[in-house]
């Protein structure tokens, strides 16, 4: 049987071509659900405060950082979405005296300009820029990481791509977007060979980084938390880390909370992944193949999927 139209964008698939009742299922999911969802390969925690969320996420990068050494080189790929940890990870860097000159980062994602490049980190919406301002600059000087090992995609690949040979990244962190994403890898659009059915998640799990066109609901979403709702300001494509290389990592981490997907997509993509239900249109439940994927929630961010009319 032909697979629904997406009710938000027939163009494109995203969850909304999904058996009603596997929404049925997430929709109906309470807090008490999603903490009984993890499995061996996939764990779910769920966090009281605010402050021990981001704390958390924060010594991610701490842990993997402070396990890297010249002989064996480590690092971390972290989101721009949240960027709440952040400044906390530039606070302890500073505090626990983390000596980066052997640590790596990758940023995921970037926009991708007009003309054709990686927007200049002059751009308001610059991804580069943010990681730099909210966390690289504050980091005192003799313990700064290296511009060398610090890796940023571009709209030319090659060089993003070759950085992740011979350093092992500990963790990719993300976000969780409305259109269930991790960074910027989106359901793609409904023709050619996938008009009448999304690829396969073999198919899906061989793009690597590359230059992609985004989601509408992904320039709703970016206008929404950082446009001040301004669609407009928006670039239409993007440069995102691939799933070749989310593999190539121990461990993916996925912190939500409340603030970029809904109750609803909070709750779809924990109960696919556990249910090994893997499909391309909900790109993050393609995760249900990897080996070590933890989703991390904030429990007052869960929030509700009842009716309620404002």
């Amino acid at each position: 049987m032909a697979r629904k139209l997406s009710t938000i964008a027939p163009e494109w698939w995203d969850y909304t071509t999904l058996d009603d009742d596997l929404i049925r299922d997430a929709a109906s999911l309470s807090m008490e659900d999603l903490e009984q969802l993890s499995r061996t390969g996939f764990k779910v925690v769920m966090y009281d405060t605010l402050e021990d969320f981001y704390l958390a996420e924060a010594l991610e990068y701490i842990s993997a950082w402070q396990s890297s050494t010249p002989d064996n080189p480590v690092g971390i790929c972290g989101p721009i979405g949240p960027t709440e940890q952040l400044p906390l990870v530039a606070r302890l860097v500073n505090e626990l005296r983390v000596d980066l000159s052997a640590a790596h980062f990758w940023g995921m994602d970037e926009w991708l300009g007009d003309d054709g490049k990686e927007v200049p980190i002059s751009h308001p919406l610059s991804f580069e820029r943010a990681d730099r301002e909210l966390c690289f600059d504050r980091i005192y000087e003799d313990l700064q990481m290296p511009e060398s090992n610090m890796h940023f995609p571009a709209a030319d690949t090659m060089e993003y791509i070759n950085s992740w040979e011979g350093v092992r990244c500990a963790v990719m962190q993300g976000g969780q977007g409305d259109i269930k994403h991790w960074a910027f890898n989106d359901p793609p659009r409904r023709e050619g060979e996938h008009k009448e059915s999304p690829p396969s998640p073999e198919q899906y799990r061989k793009l690597s980084t590359r230059v992609v066109e985004l989601h509408p609901i992904t320039l709703a979403q970016n206008a929404r938390t950082s446009g001040g709702g301004n669609v407009t300001l928006v670039p239409e494509r993007a440069i995102t880390v691939g799933p070749v290389q989310t593999w190539k990592s121990d461990k993916v981490s996925i912190w939500q909370a409340g603030t970029h997907d809904n109750p609803f997509g909070q709750r779809l993509t924990a109960l696919m992944i556990s249910k090994e239900i893997a499909d391309s249109a909900v790109p993050m439940s393609l995760l249900a193949d990897h080996p070590n994927v933890q989703f991390n929630y904030y429990r007052e961010g869960l929030g509700s999927c009842d009716v309620e009319m404002h």
